[in-house]
């Protein structure tokens, strides 16, 4: 018993002597940061751009941080050109200033912490000739005032058009919010209620005994359904060609329940796009979640934590703020429009999220409240400004106003630079590359060429 005793005293010696040296020996190690390169989105006359940076991992004692960029080392350091930023969050922007008009440049995030600093991928970008794009041509499209009357051109009435889209046949379909219905429009102008009773509250079934509640973005798959953001129900519908009426997901209760069917929950839906599988993925607004429904109407939350802020990171891990728009380029990536963030968040494939362009600081590009994007077969970028214009970024990047202007409300057609919009709230593209909006208090559907 007394050797037993012995044993374990100098065990806890040894570990009481083990634990001491590691005390007086050991110091916190610190991770290199690790960073993403943002997007670059270059200023109309292509002397300027903007980008920025996300930080990935948990790091410390961050020092500084911003971008450095050069027009001959493809993977530029600091010590070449580079613009610091003042530290205040894990994500920032960077406005590069005094370009060169027609040159290549390469630009990288980088980092610096006392381990040392880390670099972003590098981004090869072209600035343009200084001659921005020209500015599109609007008409009204349907719609005079506020009503609700079928017809075509401008005899139909609309009541707080939001949402807006159209099929392979180049029909338009516009959520017609404050009728409570689906309105359909042809080629030619020709407007009709596609379903809908015109009488606020939910029902399904045959087109004209339906009922919506204020429904909000709207989607059409290749087989010609139409999937509504049935806002004020928080529902997900699914209209067949037929004009059949039916829930897909949501049970009418506002909530944030993942699930299939009914047995998920949103709360204000609001934007809606589909991806080539015909997965459908939500702007669950008043949630600041991204939803994703499969085609057997399973429901999972992929991005988002319900903490309505500005954070970039992966997945849940990344916070939202009341998105509302949503759309998919080719490759797969999700844009998001976020309002009171004046951003368009970037969503990955595999859900990382980052700041594609905008901000809430001083340095971000002013793209006012994006409240709508489209993204056309080209890859050019449409977006609707709440305040008033319809914002491009092409497919090389290239950001200008495409018609309207900021705090000048009206419903003039004609070039780009004089017309006027009044809350402008959806956007749509075409196959012959026509925009349609969704001008909110005009009660119209604009169309630019």
């Amino acid at each position: 018993m007394k050797q037993r005793s012995t044993q374990i005293n100098l065990l806890l010696l040894l570990i009481i002597t083990v634990l001491g040296a590691c005390g007086k020996g050991d110091t916190v190690s610190v991770e290199l940061p690790v960073v993403l390169t943002g997007d670059v989105v270059i200023e109309a006359t292509s002397t300027s751009a903007w980008t920025g940076g996300s930080i990935t991992n948990n790091t410390a004692n961050i020092s500084s941080y911003g971008v450095c960029y050069s027009t001959t080392n493809p993977e530029p350091t600091i010590n070449d050109t580079k613009k610091e930023e003042t530290i205040k969050l894990f994500t920032f922007n960077s406005h590069l200033t005094g370009l060169a008009l027609n040159t290549v440049y390469y630009v990288r995030a980088y980092v610096t912490n006392s381990a040392g600093t880390g670099y972003g991928s590098a981004i090869q970008f072209k600035t343009g000739n200084g001659v921005a794009d020209s500015y599109g041509t609007v008409s009204t499209f349907a719609g005079s005032s506020q009503g609700f009357e079928n017809g075509t051109g401008t005899a139909a009435l609309f009541n707080r058009p939001t949402g807006v889209a159209t099929d392979a046949a180049g029909n338009v379909y516009v959520s017609d919010s404050y009728n409570s219905v689906i309105r359909k429009i042809t080629p030619e102008g020709v407007s009709s209620t596609f379903a809908g009773s015109g009488t606020f509250g939910y029902a399904d079934g045959p087109a004209e005994t339906a009922q919506f509640y204020v429904p909000s973005g709207l989607v059409v798959d290749a087989a010609g359904n139409v999937f509504v953001a049935d806002l004020g129900n928080n529902m997900i519908r699914k209209i067949t060609p037929a004009g059949v009426v039916s829930t897909f997901a949501g049970n009418g209760s506002a909530g944030y329940s993942d699930g299939t069917g009914t047995a998920s929950t949103f709360s204000a839906p609001t934007g809606i796009a589909i991806d080539a599988q015909g997965n459908l993925y939500v702007t669950d607004s008043n949630n600041s979640l991204i939803r994703k429904i499969t085609p057997a109407g399973v429901v999972s939350t992929v991005v988002g934590n319900r903490v309505a802020a500005f954070a970039n990171g992966s997945g849940t891990g990344a916070s939202l703020n009341k998105p509302s728009g949503i759309a998919l380029d080719a490759a797969g990536n999700m844009y998001v429009t976020e309002p009171l963030n004046k951003a368009i968040r970037k969503i990955t494939k595999d859900y990382l999220v980052t700041t594609f362009a905008g901000g809430l600081d001083s340095v971000s590009l002013a793209i006012g409240k994006p409240q709508a994007i489209n993204i056309d077969a080209n890859n050019n970028f449409y977006i609707a400004d709440g305040n008033g214009r319809i914002l491009k970024i092409n497919k090389d990047k290239i950001f200008t106003v495409f018609a309207g202007k900021t705090g000048t409300t009206g419903s003039t057609d004609g070039d780009g630079s004089t017309a006027l919009f009044n809350n402008p709230q959806g956007v749509a593209s075409d196959a012959q590359g026509n925009i349609y909006i969704a001008d909110y208090n005009n009660n119209r559907i604009r169309k630019i060429k």
